[in-house]
């Protein structure tokens, strides 16, 4: 990504060298050597990409050659990511930033050594297991302190010093005292959990990592290098730019769509701010709004499907979910983010009085609206043209659908680059210091539609061929560098110009494409392979359970205190690391816990549910000061206080905080439990009032400043429609109470996609008999055992009495901490009640009654502001 402002065009009065600096120190590594050194650093990062693509690929399998097997990927994946990390992130601030010393190039070598050891030495140590030779030691401790090394300077020291604690804590554990004493292990056993097996470095998160986030970062970088960044702005400024607040409005929007293909929220700030915040300083925001509101949606665009800044895949493989489930649950409350946000920002160009630019366009503020929604919610949008609109084609034709589908997109290129030649470029150099004038919507709109065609093949592999992840990033990433290469010379040619020069740049566009994706990728290739020591401490040392334990003590039994402390955890763990790195952290330390003290309070709430709260809040500390580094970069553009910018940051992130608690309890905002059509629409509009009334409070601005008791009946009217259901089950209980005997019963008329929730009888890690309610969710079966097995576990009846049986590892039973001789005491089967929703009648009516209050008083100051 270095220097990629420039070459858009930045403002002239932002410090282009000092945003190249921050981005590079946080993603791709902040040296950048010269001579041979740069030439090696660039023939590595394109050997890597080459690697990935040929790993993904149908190729290797077609031929019968060079297939590579997981482990071994992961390996060499390791391999390339810690040679880059250490000859590419200075040791120290005072490192030469042009020059690789000597003790670097050892480090990279050694490090890519003790990777590539598990390839060498594959097959001799998948014959020994658990039994290591002093070789196998001595290079998994080379590789462990080396990984530390990388993780330090590429990651940060939060990662480091935690993973630290952690290996420390496996020798110490036979000294501890209380709860946190275990029997400890031997060198032997630590250094083989750790680097030896697929429990530890060479564990889920890194093959998560090898198998689809490469990929999909490469998809993005490819997109970005192609134009699709600046055309997202200034798209975003020719719908937006001309109404109050327009820059901010516009910023919001374009950093949904670059948030939706990118991996860093930083380099999401950086790639949008770099444009919107000297505008909004232009219009009248002060520099530390302008930066807290790019701030805010930036770090915002790391919770936006369909890449998530790769936690998507990560949430998936956790879960034990499909990605589209995880992008079905996310996306509505990533919506509601982004809209509240829009919200905040038009609320403080209300306060302040602000103004647009001049457009000459002139179009109604509805139709602006709705071209910005239209804007937020494009990767569904467009899912749903491909799914529904060219989807049927599969159906039809069979196998012979997909040539005839990129045979069409192949047509449809060369007719929309020939469109395109029609016209003049996009104008980038427009936003060269001040723009003078809103682009127009349908001049910009034209210049870069084909870069939508990638996303449709993407889309295809994924929702229609129903290929993984990562091999459908293969094909969208394919077609991205057919694109990259030829979207200039085709150009050229229907405008009739020399192609040499442009086939030259196209080549160039694409290895600096693919190796740029190799270096973006580094950071997120080294956190992941260092938090497998966390994951692997945890399975050594059973310290999860400690966790629970530790966390029940403090929140005193409440599940809300324990939220709060949970969320806590989670922000802290999450400061100065990458997007993945705090999801795999907080995900294996604290979402476990969760899940057991949720069961313990009789609620039944969903996995996915669980990890996206651990992941917002992990999330979090991006913009929490004083460590968060997308404040950072977004006080650089501003030329504001970098920690004023991150309170001002958080304050606007308050409403990002509120959904996870939400969604705990009412999971319909994750598409969870929706019973039908109607319910459907009723929980997409009263949460979508409630988020105005939350933002509304919280500013303390609705159509004008709030009264004291407008503000708490606003609070009121947000808590009512987000959980309407709270004041029915004080006087009606949602669930009741059914013998086990009733169990396969229920099961046989509980739906296809429909939980089921069970009552059992288990032991904590004291020995203490406790009670707790899970909740299964079913797939098809012919019965209620087949039913329960896909759940992942069995049943064993014996008079009145049911116990579990057989748990498979890895399932939604396991996950749940189901254990074989847990007795089953009852099974929760819906009550019958009136509808929750008649509780929304009220709180609409006084949010009304708000309203009317403001409008008079609105009415009554511009009245008097008006008279002579």
């Amino acid at each position: 990504m270095t220097d990629q402002f420039r070459k858009a065009g930045a403002p002239e009065d932002v410090d282009i060298d000092r945003l190249n600096e921050i981005v590079a120190e946080a993603d791709t590594g902040g040296r950048k050597p010269t001579g041979l050194a740069a030439h090696l650093v660039l023939a590595v990062a394109l050997a890597w990409s080459l690697f990935q693509l040929w790993y993904s690929s149908p190729i290797p399998f077609m031929l019968g050659f060079g297939v590579v097997s997981d482990g071994i990927a992961r390996s060499i994946h390791l391999a390339f990511a810690l040679f880059l990390a250490l000859v590419t992130f200075p040791a120290f601030k005072s490192s030469s930033r042009s020059r690789v010393p000597l003790p670097d190039w050892i480090l990279a070598i050694a490090g890519a050594a003790a990777a590539l050891y598990l390839v060498v030495f594959y097959g001799e140590i998948a014959t020994r297991p658990g039994l290591p030779t002093t070789a196998d030691l001595v290079i998994s401790i080379i590789g462990i302190v080396i990984l530390m090394e990388a993780a330090r300077r590429a990651v940060g020291p939060a990662i480091t010093v935690i993973a630290g604690l952690m290996l420390i804590y496996i020798f110490v554990g036979p000294y501890m005292p209380g709860l946190l004493a275990h029997k400890g292990a031997t060198l032997s056993r630590a250094a083989s959990q750790m680097w030896l097996t697929s429990e530890g470095v060479f564990g889920v998160a890194l093959g998560v990592s090898t198998n689809v986030v490469f990929m999909f970062v490469l998809f993005g970088t490819l997109l970005e290098r192609a134009g699709a960044g600046g055309y997202f702005i200034l798209l975003a400024f020719s719908v937006l730019g001309k109404y109050r607040g327009g820059p901010a409005k516009a910023g919001v929007v374009a950093s949904g769509l670059t948030g939706m293909i990118s991996g860093s929220s930083i380099a999401n700030v950086v790639t949008t701010g770099t444009f919107t915040i000297p505008l909004m300083k232009r219009v009248g925001y002060t520099p530390v709004k302008a930066g807290a509101i790019e701030c805010a949606a930036g770090v915002n665009g790391q919770i936006m499907p369909p890449v998530m800044g790769a936690a998507a895949f990560l949430i998936a493989e956790y879960v034990g979910i499909s990605y589209a489930e995880v992008v079905k649950h996310a996306f509505f409350p990533a919506l509601l983010t982004y809209g509240s946000l829009f919200y905040i920002v038009d609320i403080e160009a209300m306060k302040m009085g602000l103004k647009g630019l001049p457009s000459r366009s002139r179009h109604p503020a509805l139709q602006g609206a709705l071209r910005s929604l239209m804007g937020i919610c494009a990767f569904v949008i467009l899912a749903g043209l491909v799914y529904y609109g060219i989807g049927w084609t599969k159906t039809a034709f069979g196998s012979a659908a997909t040539w005839m589908i990129v045979a069409a997109l192949a047509v449809v290129y060369v007719g929309l680059v020939a469109y395109r030649a029609k016209h003049p470029d996009l104008p980038l150099n427009s936003l060269k210091g001040d723009i003078l004038e809103i682009p127009h919507f349908g001049e910009t709109a034209r210049t870069g539609l084909h870069f939508l065609l990638p996303v449709v093949l993407l889309i295809w592999c994924l929702m229609v061929e129903e290929l993984s992840p990562g091999l459908s990033a293969f094909w969208g990433s394919a077609a991205l560098m057919v694109l990259v290469v030829t979207q200039r010379p085709l150009t050229a040619f229907f405008r009739k110009q020399d192609l040499m020069p442009r086939w030259r740049e196209g080549f160039v566009d694409l290895i600096e494409g693919l190796s740029a994706a190799a270096r973006n990728m580094t950071t997120v290739g080294i956190a992941t392979a260092t938090a497998g020591i966390i994951v692997g401490t945890v399975l050594l040392t059973g310290v999860g359970l400690v966790m629970t334990e530790l966390v029940e003590f403090i929140s005193a039994g409440s599940f809300i205190v324990m939220l709060l402390f949970t969320a806590l955890i989670c922000i802290i763990l999450g400061m100065g690391m990458p997007t993945t790195a705090s999801y795999v952290v907080v995900a294996t330390l604290m979402a476990p816990v969760m899940v057991d003290l949720a069961a313990q309070n009789d609620l039944a709430v969903p996995l996915v549910a669980v990890h996206l709260f651990v992941f917002y809040f992990g999330l979090m500390a991006d913009v929490t000061p004083p460590v968060g580094l997308a404040a950072y970069a977004a006080a650089a553009i501003s030329g504001a206080d970098p920690v004023k910018t991150g309170f001002q940051g958080f304050k606007y992130e308050i409403r990002t905080a509120l959904l996870p608690f939400i969604f705990i309890f009412n999971n319909g905002l994750l598409m969870i439990d929706i019973q039908g059509p109607l319910d459907f629409i009723m929980v997409i509009a009263t949460s979508a009032l409630a988020m105005v009334a939350f933002v509304a409070a919280t500013q303390n601005w609705f159509l004008v400043r709030n009264r004291w008791y407008e503000a708490i009946a606003l609070l009121l009217i947000c808590f009512t429609l987000f959980r309407p259901g709270y004041w029915l089950d004080l006087v009606d209980e949602p669930f009741v109470a059914k013998p086990v005997s009733q169990l396969n019963q229920t099961i046989d008329a509980t739906p296809a996609g429909q939980a089921v929730r069970v009552k059992l009888k288990t032991v904590n890690i004291n020995g203490d008999e406790i009670e707790k309610l899970i909740r299964l969710d079913l797939a098809e079966g012919k019965n209620a055992a087949e039913r329960l097995e896909s759940a992942g576990l069995t049943v064993s009846a014996l008079g009145d009495t049911m116990t579990v049986g057989i748990v498979r590892l890895g399932s939604q039973a396991a996950k749940f901490g189901l254990q074989p001789g847990d007795e089953i005491i009852g099974v929760m089967v819906p009550s019958s009640r009136p509808s929750r929703y008649w509780f929304v009648l009220p709180a609409l009516l006084l949010f009304g009654l708000v309203f009317w209050l403001q409008r008079r008083r609105r009415a009554d100051s511009l009245a008097a502001a008006a008279a002579p």
